[in-house]
């Protein structure tokens, strides 16, 4: 929503949102690249094809090239978000493949051992695939969670996904005060006051003061 003039419903992300996001992005870029090593051994020879090697290719290979373009797509368009994350459901593959494996060779340990001990860390690594996939299907939930809502009775929002929503109306709200480099006072007409900080979110300035253009606007209808 470039136009200052336009109302609707506003994402806000973040500041950091980019940054954490490739961070988190190339974290599994290793263990992404040791399932693609499969390839090379199936192809010199020291390692048969199977189901299993298969899809730690296709994994791998998915990884990658998601990771690419989640890359660009934070480059090009870092105030979107896709409704499903599908390089996190490649991280949840990568966690189970990586799960898998430890837990096999524990179990082959103990069929050579006969003695049977419970592993935490297949477990953990199986859990943790799947908060992946639960986010890879609820981050972008959580990610609209934290809005501003211009409309034309006032405006209301949310600065961060998990915190209290705040809501006013124009009849209640004498005028806006535009505060440090990104916040904003909200004036009452009974006196009272309350500052909102854009200051964590992404283009937090030009946030703020697309509210206050929206409240000028509205000053402006009703002089």
């Amino acid at each position: 929503m470039n136009n200052p003039s336009a109302t609707g419903r506003i994402i806000l992300y973040h500041k950091r949102r980019v940054r954490i996001e490739r961070a988190k992005g190339f974290s599994h870029l290793v263990p992404a690249a040791v399932l693609l090593s499969s390839l090379l051994d199936v192809v010199s020879g020291r390692e048969p094809f199977t189901v299993l090697v298969g899809l730690e290719i296709l994994v791998g290979v998915s990884y990658v090239l998601l990771l690419l373009r989640e890359m660009r797509h934070l480059r090009h368009h870092p105030d979107q978000h896709p409704q499903v994350a599908w390089l996190e459901l490649a991280a949840a593959g990568i966690l189970a493949l990586e799960g898998y494996h430890i837990w096999h060779r524990h179990h082959e340990k103990e069929l050579l051992t006969g003695e049977h001990k419970f592993h935490v860390l297949p477990w953990l690594y199986a859990g943790l695939a799947v908060w992946y996939v639960a986010m890879a299907f609820g981050i972008g939930r959580i990610y609209e969670r934290r809005h501003l809502h211009l409309h034309a009775e006032g405006f209301s929002g949310r600065l961060h996904p998990f915190g209290r929503r705040f809501a006013y109306t124009w009849p209640e709200v004498d005028r806006l005060e535009p505060s440090e480099p990104a916040d904003v006072i909200v004036h009452y007409r009974n006196g009272q006051q309350q500052r909102l900080s854009f200051a964590n979110v992404q283009n937090g300035p030009a946030m703020r003061d697309q509210l206050l253009a929206h409240s000028n606007m509205n000053s402006s209808k009703t002089s």
